[in-house]
């Protein structure tokens, strides 16, 4: 997170001006201290990274009027109220009008400083979303692995965009999950043959009794069940892109035919004797070295040669975490627009968590992720056992597991009633005190579900 924006102090009071001005400063925020909110509303604007302090009884313009002018600026500025005791409601209407919170007078400096500090981090979170939004309309409505500010990205994209209009074969490497078949479509739509097929088979999804007649196709009577001719992903792809997706996984037998098919461009059926010529384009992928399985013998030299005209490695997302906001978001918008639901933001401990996880799934478990956060609020990166059964993070005792379940639940009914209390209240069947205490306990606050 940057270092917190500047806070504006207004009251019509000198005494009450100098001596805020002094408590905050001590606490080691950038003050500017007004006597009028008039003075204050010029130099506002919806880049402007700070939070606003305002008393609500002033002669020129009360903070209620301000708080509105505030908002017409933009609608995530943080305004917090001053108020005497006679205007707790006044204040908790403004509230539901967009303010961010309020202080009852007298108020400790503690208090003050623990409400600024929330502000201030989620005005920050705001700005550094729609800093994210810009990016992700640059980099285009991809599903997710291509979007990235992190060098390795931007040099991907870039050779990408160099080799993409010519005919060279490719060998995408890369993890499971980092989204390989996302830049063999990239390939292809960034070419001439983006107008033609683009054709995609996992080498290692289909029985190796079947692989070869859905590469190259068949004659009717080739073999047992085979009553009509059928056209192979080869012949389909003619003219465009085909993508062979863990290439590693392609039987021995079948890479030399393989072999044959990419140095001379054309093929033969199943139980026929007649060439078909090929023009088009063949992107494979693995996920393991190709030259260590060719010297373990499970992979043919020639053909990692001639598959490897121009290779392209995916970085694992533990390798880019800089990039995790930007996907995180994207992913989520992605989200709310498949389920119709609103974005949330996720506060900045949540965006820490996410952060610091290893991501073994790669980019792939981040969207599980995101999809998860946005219905249900909860975006724990979940950890697979060898049986298959799903855990929180790995080294956790109970009581650390439980407070995570605990959070979890306190988070789905924030989000599930955009912050309000009382409702929240009735869900979980919590006294009020009870919950602000665990609220405070989690560094859960209500504005970030609003």
């Amino acid at each position: 997170m940057s270092a917190p924006g500047p806070v504006f102090l207004i009251d019509d009071e000198k005494h009450i001006r100098v001596a805020g001005t002094q408590m905050l400063e001590l606490t080691g925020y950038d003050v500017r201290a007004f006597s009028s909110p008039v003075e204050a509303l010029p130099l506002l604007d919806s880049e402007w990274s700070g939070v606003i302090i305002s008393d609500i009884k002033m002669p020129d313009m009360d903070g209620l009027t301000f708080l509105g002018k505030v908002l017409e600026i933009d609608r995530d500025l943080p305004v917090i109220l001053v108020t005497g005791h006679g205007d707790i409601n006044m204040a908790v209407n403004a509230i539901r009008d967009g303010a961010y919170d309020f202080l009852e007078k007298p108020f400790s400096s503690e208090h003050l400083g623990d409400v600024i500090k929330r502000a201030m981090e989620k005005r920050a979170l705001t700005l550094e979303n729609r800093s994210l939004r810009r990016v992700l309309e640059t980099q285009g409505s991809g599903t997710g692995p291509l979007v990235g500010n992190t060098p390795r990205m931007e040099r991907l994209r870039g050779l990408i965009a160099q080799i993409a209009d010519t005919d060279a074969d490719v060998l995408i490497l890369g993890e499971t999950g980092t989204g390989k078949e996302l830049v063999a479509r990239s390939l292809h739509d960034q070419s001439g043959r983006r107008a033609r097929n683009y054709v995609a088979i996992n080498c290692g999804a289909l029985p190796e009794s079947m692989i070869e007649s859905e590469l190259f196709g068949h004659e009717a009577g080739a073999f047992t069940g085979a009553q009509k001719r059928r056209i192979g992903k080869f012949e389909h792809a003619n003219g465009g892109t085909l993508f062979l997706d863990e290439i590693e996984n392609m039987p021995l037998p079948l890479q030399t035919r393989l072999l044959r098919a990419l140095q001379e461009r054309s093929i033969e059926r199943l139980g026929s004797n007649d060439l078909i010529s090929l023009d088009l384009r063949v992107v494979a992928a693995s996920k393991i070295d190709l030259m260590e399985a060719s010297a373990a013998g499970t992979f043919r030299e020639d053909l990692y040669y001639r598959l490897n005209v121009v290779s392209l490695e995916i970085p694992p997302l533990r390798e880019r975490s800089e990039d995790i906001p930007l996907l995180f978001q994207h992913f989520v918008q992605l989200a709310a627009s498949r389920y119709q639901r609103e974005p949330l933001l996720p506060t900045p401990a949540q965006m820490h968590r996410l952060s610091s996880h290893d991501w073994p799934g790669n980019v792939r478990e981040l969207r599980n992720c995101a999809e998860r956060y946005l219905l249900l609020g909860d975006c724990a990166p979940q950890q697979v056992d060898e049986a298959g059964e799903s855990w929180l993070e790995d080294g956790l005792k109970l009581p650390q597991q439980v407070e995570h379940f605990e959070r979890s639940i306190i988070e789905q009914a924030l989000s599930r009633h955009k912050g309000n209390i009382k409702e929240t209240l009735e869900t979980l069947g919590l006294p009020r005190k009870t919950l602000y205490d665990k609220m405070r306990k989690h560094g859960l606050d209500r504005q970030d579900y609003r």
